[in-house]
């Protein structure tokens, strides 16, 4: 079964002024992530832009990713649809491209009872014969998943492996690790938690930051690993500063990707109707990465 350890980045999607996915760059990136050190790769998850992309799209963007990566680690897509069905759909067809498992994002638009995203899971992970990844993102779609939900579908579905819990909330971390840590890879899905998640049990991270900075998440998990706190916390406090402009105070769509030109890294702009920075906020951000040790 797939093992979730260390730090995967849940990249972006390039993009060429004409608003078309620039698989090319995209190549690119991949190299850049793997020369990094990540210990695993998520394409088409809420900064991979997938409800802005069709179908066919998306599973272009997945073969490049799996052919460059070729098995060196592994590549967990993103997947999610209001619709189960869709779900199930795009699920299938990737797994004939070789992904290794599956970030499924929970229903939205619609706000589903906890009974209903129970149902929506355990029949995603009933008919796709992967590993799963829970996926709580509150930011895109206005709820936590439930920790009852959690711990039921940990109880009910060998191929559901982990959580990638993007809430922000120390408390539900200890929680997720008192009552799923031992069935569930727990990952925090937030730069600013990193270390706090690690501190109570948690197995990795699946961060934002990691698109702009990847070595210094990679140093943080070894650092913690290693035993060394003081470097882990110096770490974290770098990763917070970057993690407050790019994620939190602007459209991090945006930012993020706004972070990543700045650094030579060819991703673009995101997909209209989202729009890149302007001169004032770019300039902030130019002045983090030199602050932080990235650029000079």
């Amino acid at each position: 079964m797939l093992k979730l350890e260390g730090v995967f980045v849940p990249h972006v999607t390039p993009f060429r002024d004409d608003d078309e996915v620039d698989l090319e760059a995209l190549r690119d990136l991949v190299r850049f992530f793997l020369e990094s050190g990540l210990h695993g790769l998520v394409p088409l998850g809420s900064n991979g832009e997938f409800p802005n992309l069709s179908f066919e799209e998306r599973l272009s963007v997945l073969r490049v990713v799996v052919d460059e990566v070729n098995g060196r680690v592994p590549v967990v897509a993103g997947v999610g649809a209001p619709a189960t069905v869709e779900v199930i759909r795009f699920a299938r067809a990737a797994l004939d491209i070789g992904v290794d498992g599956f970030l499924v994002a929970p229903p939205y638009y619609f706000t589903p009872s906890d009974r209903e995203v129970f149902d929506y899971y355990s029949r995603v992970a009933s008919r796709v014969d992967a590993p799963i990844l829970l996926y709580s993102v509150p930011k895109f779609v206005g709820y936590h998943l439930s920790l009852d939900v959690v711990e039921r579908l940990a109880l009910e579905h060998s191929n559901i492996v982990g959580i990638k819990d993007s809430g922000g909330l120390v408390s539900r971390f200890a929680e997720l690790v008192r009552r799923v840590g031992r069935r569930l890879s727990i990952l925090a899905g937030t730069g600013d938690m990193v270390l706090p998640a690690l501190v109570l049990g948690a197995h990795g991270a699946v961060v934002a930051v990691a698109n702009v900075a990847p070595r210094l998440c990679v140093q943080l998990y070894e650092a913690f690993k290693r035993g060394d706190m003081e470097r882990a916390k110096e770490l974290q406090v770098r990763i917070n500063y970057l993690n407050e402009v790019v994620v939190r105070r602007y459209n991090q769509l945006s930012a993020i990707k706004a972070a990543m030109n700045l650094l030579g890294l060819r991703v673009g702009r995101p997909r209209h109707p989202y729009a890149p920075l302007g001169e004032r906020e770019v300039s902030e951000i130019s002045k983090v990465l030199r602050e932080i040790g990235l650029t000079h």
